[in-house]
């Protein structure tokens, strides 16, 4: 990786993202949100025709957490119907096991700006064969779409995302709108670096698609383009060290513990789209080829 690119593509990613333009958006996406929901999916599709990729920037120390699922049957029927579930782990040394995730993060994209806390089944594409990243349910502090209900107000009646000067991630989201609650805690002191799952975090977050009451038939599996290493390594949390007081995300369908916690302890740097658009990067090679030729454009910019 050349680091003038590497930079150069940082650089781009951030100053894609304006927090006027993110102001104004918001306030359209209020007014929007009343319209039908196709005429909303017209909407956005014509608005991503010209050039559909912004960026995409996950705030230091976003968070994850591990399930194992105990009602596989209720999980299979949250997916889109092409989509199987699989065992997946986060850490390359964990046995796979049937799983969902839960995320938490500080976000700030071109269209939006806020927390987000998603609940993603992980699945197999069987069309592409990908592994895949499902978004069944999130709960969110800002405005959202999806292609299942379009646009959307923020859903929480809380939402804190944030950690501490003694080296701990606090969460504690609480829907407004449904029974999702998580609070957390966990500790980050002497947590290792260790690498991650390869298949899960590359392959994954280049078909990630909609499922619960997200899903739409007409949606699509939509990918990222990032720098693969930002992905390679997390630090590795112990479950001792981590404290859910509440969780009630899928509720009785998955274990009522944890067996994974990742963080990732600095920024991560993606190009999407606006909306949901099917890619051609597929594979590790194909999304470096990307990566690099994003960054080379970006490298011709801020070289001068």
């Amino acid at each position: 990786m050349d680091d003038a690119e590497l930079l150069s593509f940082i650089k781009d990613t951030e100053d894609m993202i304006r927090p006027k333009d993110v102001g104004l958006l918001y306030q359209r996406a209020e007014m929007l949100r009343r319209l039908p929901l196709g005429l909303q999916r017209w909407i956005v599709s014509r608005a991503s025709s010209g050039d559909p990729s912004i960026g995409f920037v996950v705030e230091p120390y976003a968070f994850f957490l591990s399930y194992e699922i105990i009602d596989l049957d209720w999980a299979q029927s949250q997916l889109p119907e092409s989509y199987r579930i699989v065992p997946a782990a986060m850490f390359d040394d964990v046995e796979p096991r049937p799983c969902a995730i839960l995320g938490a993060f500080n976000v700030h994209t071109s269209v939006f700006w806020g927390s987000r806390v998603e609940f993603y089944l992980i699945a197999e594409d069987t069309r592409s064969g990908m592994l895949s990243w499902v978004i069944c349910d999130y709960e969110s502090n800002t405005i959202n779409y999806d292609p299942g209900e379009g646009f959307t107000g923020a859903s929480t009646r809380h939402s804190v995302v944030t950690t501490s000067h003694r080296g701990e991630v606090i969460i504690d989201v609480g829907s407004g709108e449904r029974n999702h609650h998580i609070d957390c805690v966990a500790r980050l002191e002497g947590a290792p670096m260790r690498p991650l799952e390869q298949r899960l975090w590359i392959e994954g977050n280049l078909s990630v698609d909609y499922g619960g009451r997200l899903m739409n038939e007409e949606s699509v599996p939509f990918g990222l383009v990032f720098d693969p290493e930002e992905v390679a390594r997390a630090l590795h949390v112990p479950l001792d060290a981590v404290d859910v007081g509440t969780n009630t995300f899928a509720e009785g369908r998955i274990a009522g513990a944890p067996r994974e916690a990742a963080c990732f302890p600095y920024a991560q740097h993606f190009r999407t789209s606006s909306f949901p658009v099917a890619t051609p990067v597929h594979d590790r090679a194909a999304l470096e080829a990307a990566f690099h030729e994003e960054s080379r454009h970006a490298h011709g910019r801020w070289a001068t």
